[in-house]
């Protein structure tokens, strides 16, 4: 399974690199009696980075804004997590190493057999000795970003130059300590045809996984960069085509409808009618958007993914698994009857359901059809 459990939001990679659509959901644990568990937490840490100064006077904050999550909460939290057995605490920022915390809180989840994994930045804080220092103390995987497979593509969608280079030395220091390294990249317009220079790149680098993310606006400024239906299937080809001949393990995050475009692939591949399929008829539920997905921000607050605003509460005032498995929001989120359009009609959207997160920055509507999916139900 990718990420050695399942991961999150996405489809799950096999042993081969292709994914696997039967194994989503496995760990959405449902009985009598049950209190459900999420795949991953993710945890933003901070918001803070410091690009140049390695040492400077802490942002200032508005009086009313809460600072972000303290070391005992976070404790509590992971303590939490623990009870739960969730397979994977994702450790995120801003930069985490700007969190004076950040040794003790990745020791403290080791002692309790949390499993983390921390995505980082390669700032100027971040060097060899950090990395070893990590792997010391029990850290599974690094994550890293590389939006493209030049220093051209990646560097200029932040505007800082070098990071590509970096990336690739912090990269070399991970193998160094034998700490394995998965890659996040978010697939736009800007960076469409990318996708097979980016299996040639990750292949060379030796790299454990790679998480593709399929961008979701956060304005109406940014919906240009958006895929469309048609885009996003020839996104899928390339995953797919891509996926069978590289070691290392993949998957997506926001791109749920991966799920039903591997299924009808190997329905064709098995010449077997698409709804006539055991994975269709049988599969378990997928992960989505509450659905085995569930993002804490720096300051508590709990979405169902960190490109969903609508908060559910927060971890100071209720615990974690209360509120990924009794809150209005998860538990409205987790009824795929509720799904509209074609989603609500889609044979496969217990399985898929669209990503949530992309409905409502699109349309402002939780329940609202996949935007980006090319699929007619019925067709």
């Amino acid at each position: 399974m990718l990420f050695e459990h399942p991961p999150g939001e996405s489809a799950h990679g096999n042993g081969n690199g292709r994914c696997s659509a039967e194994a989503t959901g496995s760990s959405q644990v449902i009985s009598a009696g049950f209190r459900l568990r999420p795949a991953q937490v993710t945890w933003e840490m901070t918001r803070e980075c410091k690009w140049k100064a390695v040492s400077s006077r802490p942002a200032k904050r508005n009086a009313r804004e809460r600072a972000q999550v303290s070391t005992a909460e976070a404790f509590h939290l992971i303590e939490d997590i623990a009870a739960m057995r969730v397979p994977l605490l994702a450790l995120t920022g801003g930069d985490p190493l700007c969190r004076s915390d950040l040794f003790p809180v990745i020791e403290f989840a080791s002692r309790r057999s949390v499993r983390t994994s921390l995505t980082l930045l390669p700032t100027p804080k971040l060097d060899g000795t950090v990395i070893a220092d990590l792997k010391e103390i029990g850290l599974m995987r690094v994550g890293l970003w590389l939006h493209g497979s030049t220093a051209e593509l990646h560097d200029a969608r932040r505007g800082i130059r070098g990071r590509y280079r970096r990336t690739l030395e912090i990269i070399e220091s991970c193998h160094e300590v034998q700490l394995p390294v998965h890659i996040n990249t978010i697939v736009e317009r800007r960076n469409l045809q990318d996708i097979d220079p980016m299996f040639e790149l990750l292949t060379r680098l030796d790299v454990a996984a790679w998480n593709v993310f399929f961008f979701v606006p956060s304005s109406p400024e940014e919906r240009a960069e958006t895929l469309s239906a048609e885009e996003t299937e020839q996104v899928f080809a390339k995953l797919y085509q891509g996926s069978g001949r590289v070691h290392f393990q993949m998957k997506t995050t926001e791109g749920q409808h991966y799920h039903r475009y591997l299924l009808q692939q190997r329905a064709r591949e098995t010449k077997t009618r698409f709804l006539d399929m055991e994975a269709v008829r049988c599969a378990p539920k997928g992960v989505n958007d509450s659905r085995g997905s569930v993002f804490v921000d720096y300051k508590g607050e709990v979405y169902p993914s960190r490109f969903l605003p609508v908060s559910a509460g927060n971890v100071t005032h209720h615990a974690l698994s209360e509120l990924y498995s009794e809150s209005p929001l998860f538990t409205s989120l987790r009824d795929v009857s509720r799904l509209k359009g074609k989603c609500g009609r889609c044979p496969v959207r217990t399985i898929c359901g669209g990503s949530r997160a992309r409905a409502y920055a699109v349309t402002g509507d939780l329940f609202a059809a996949e935007p980006s999916c090319g699929y007619e139900p019925g067709s």
